[in-house]
């Protein structure tokens, strides 16, 4: 599934070197600022190129999702076939994965696949709508989590995977970590869901290695889109070929100073998206003049 020039390599066709490629499988988001959309900004901004299957379409805004229409498993299996038949995928970033069948569809599609995969285990949208029906959770640890290279799940996220309430304190989710990890993946455990003045993700590795990524807490309400964005963000840092400790640190980076410019965007009344693109928009205002 990846007989294409990897990145950095010459293409045959144009001579020009090949760019990383990141594919995110995951829901659409119709305001734009999480799910697929957020994935595909988030590769773009991180200059991977963004291919994408989408399993579930949702009607949503910043705040509140209204509908979610699952696409047949079919044409999931057939976008993902389609993309890895042709496209040299680097990485893989999962996410919103809504009934059993879904799951199992997605990881039948990726049994050829040998790169690295990260899995958002998505569960509840900001606004709090239920992405992931309880009957998939266990589809969703038993047939992706061991397939996953890192899973990236919040407190809550975390604690509704092993059955179990979410994790009080650092201690609390280390364990739950250490936990996750032993069905076989890096585990990222967000701390954005905890109290304090302080942020502390917690990355906790199979062989027992753990590393902490500490940030202040921005006070802001424009958050939708974080989960999605952090993660494809370190899927866009491990199809550049990063160590994962590297990837992961240049992701939570990123995303801090996506958080701390949202205000910048004013899009919608509820919780607002991050901003992407902090990094590549100029800060100067719109001209009213007329471009011709």
């Amino acid at each position: 599934m990846r007989a294409k020039p990897h990145h950095g390599e010459t293409s045959l066709r144009s001579g020009a070197a090949a760019p990383a490629i990141a594919l995110t499988i995951a829901g659409s988001d119709s305001s734009g600022g999480a799910g697929t959309q957020a994935d595909l900004k988030t590769f773009s901004a991180l200059g991977v190129y963004g291919a994408s299957v989408i399993v579930a379409l949702t009607a949503q805004n910043t705040r509140a999702v209204t509908a979610i229409h699952d696409v047949p498993l079919d044409v999931v299996e057939a976008q993902t076939a389609a993309v890895l038949d042709d496209l040299d995928v680097g990485a893989i970033k999962i996410g919103m994965l809504s009934s059993p069948d879904i799951v199992h569809t997605v990881a039948k599609a990726l049994e050829g696949y040998d790169g690295p995969i990260v899995l958002d285990p998505v569960i509840v949208s900001k606004s709090g709508a239920k992405l992931l029906r309880d009957e998939a959770i266990d589809a969703l640890v038993s047939t992706l989590l061991p397939r996953a290279t890192l899973i990236t799940p919040n407190l809550p996220e975390a604690g509704a995977l092993l059955g179990e309430p979410a994790a009080r304190d650092d201690e609390e989710a280390r364990a739950q970590g250490e936990r996750l990890a032993r069905l076989g993946p890096a585990v990222l455990m967000k701390g954005g869901h905890a109290e304090g003045a302080l942020c502390t993700d917690l990355l906790v590795l199979p062989g027992g290695g753990l590393s902490r990524f500490t940030a202040p807490r921005i006070d802001t309400p424009n958050t939708h889109g974080t989960g999605c964005s952090l993660s494809s963000a370190i899927a866009a840092g491990l199809a550049k070929g990063l160590e994962m400790e590297d990837a992961v640190r240049a992701a939570h980076d990123w995303l801090q100073g996506a958080i701390r410019a949202s205000d910048r965007l004013k899009v919608g009344s509820g919780h607002g998206p991050v901003h992407h693109f902090h990094q590549l928009w100029s800060d100067q205002e719109p001209r009213d003049e007329v471009m011709s």
